[in-house]
């Protein structure tokens, strides 16, 4: 079932019950979703497509957390938080930091990484083999850390 299929579904259910938030958050990864469609790209969706729609709109939501917290404004700050954990029913579930440095310390050795001059040789390396599964700026922090 492809993503656009299972917000569908979601989306039908949540009017069903009334739930505010949650259509609201679903209707805008639908329309993430129809802009993709008729932005002229020649093909069709695939779980990298879907998985950067979602990243991208899990990105703006904590965005907007910080930002709301920021200037002290909490019930809007919670309304957001709400809809991130919508957003991330639908994410692969993120790998913990224990395991992201493993991983991280695996390349390091297979890439005979030294020190923080060869970061960027890690970091695209990385950002493939955790596509989705981990937060890119952890990944960062992490990668410096074990590099300094």
């Amino acid at each position: 079932m492809t993503l656009e299929q299972i917000v569908n579904n979601s989306l039908v259910e949540s009017m069903k019950k009334g739930d505010k938030v949650r259509t609201e958050t679903l209707r805008s990864i639908k329309k993430s979703i129809i802009e993709f469609k008729t932005s002229g790209i020649k093909r069709e969706m695939n779980k990298e497509d879907e998985l950067k729609i979602l990243n991208h709109a899990a990105k703006q939501r904590k965005d907007a957390i910080a930002m709301y917290k920021k200037v002290n404004r909490m019930e809007a700050a919670d309304n957001e938080e709400k809809e991130l954990k919508i957003i991330q029913e639908f994410l692969p579930q993120q790998m913990s930091e224990t395991e992201i440095t493993e991983i991280i310390k695996s390349i390091i050795k297979t890439t005979g990484a030294k020190d923080i001059k060869d970061f960027s040789k890690v970091i695209g390396i990385v950002m493939k083999e955790l596509k989705g599964k981990a937060e890119g700026t952890l990944v960062q922090q992490i990668i410096k850390s074990l590099l300094s």
